[in-house]
């Protein structure tokens, strides 16, 4: 049918935000997190093609990336986070210091580039078929705001992903993955360097908690 052969029913992909507020009084728009409501027809498509493509995950995504992977739990790498924090605030020996940063990425699903997302599905040698299903997904969205009750005029985006879509955080994995390979390229020309909690242990120069590292 039309997900075998490429084309889609008229409305698939529309969508419905809903605002729920953050905080007790919201007086700005960031304090609202918005949620995108789908149509059924979009979420089982979506919900096919999610389940196929986390089975490939392991595959192709850093063990440093540890949220929405099968099989592994983002506690993990807060647990390494933990010990490695205790071993650098101990640490005494040494003429050199360690030192941790936490970057947070603001609005991450919505600053996602299309094209590059699109890019990094082709470095990872994902079939054309499917990357143009996925960008179909992704890019014939359209949007409708409710407020008070009623929708807003629809309208539509150049970015981003839809927070509540079921293929929005497997994206998302791919897209960081390309920051996590910047990462290892850094470290291997020695701009930055692991740590090492004892002898023959891992070096660990990078964590990643979905939008965090």
């Amino acid at each position: 049918m039309g997900f075998l052969n490429g084309p889609m029913p008229d409305g698939w992909n529309e969508t419905n935000i809903i605002l729920i507020p953050k905080v007790n009084k919201p007086k700005r728009v960031k304090d609202l997190r918005p949620i995108s409501l789908c149509n059924v027809v979009y979420k089982i498509i979506s919900k096919v093609l999610a389940n196929r493509l986390k089975k490939v995950l392991p595959e192709i995504i850093s063990l440093s990336q540890s949220g929405f992977m099968p099989g592994q739990l983002i506690s993990d790498n807060i647990l390494v986070a933990y010990e490695l924090t205790h071993y650098m605030k101990n640490k005494r020996v040494g003429k050199t210091g360690c030192t941790a940063l936490k970057l947070d990425m603001s609005k991450a699903y919505d600053w996602v580039e299309w094209e590059f997302l699109r890019r990094m599905m082709k470095k990872m040698v994902f079939c054309k078929q499917w990357v143009d299903l996925i960008m179909k997904c992704v890019c014939t969205v359209s949007y409708r705001i409710r407020v008070n009750g009623d929708l807003s005029n629809d309208f539509k985006p150049e970015r981003g992903l839809r927070q509540g879509d079921p293929l929005s955080p497997y994206l998302f994995l791919i897209c960081a993955e390309g920051f996590s390979v910047l990462q290892k390229r850094a470290e291997e020309d020695e701009k930055i360097q692991g740590i090492k909690v004892c002898q023959g242990a891992l070096s660990v120069s990078y964590l990643l908690f979905a939008d965090d590292s």
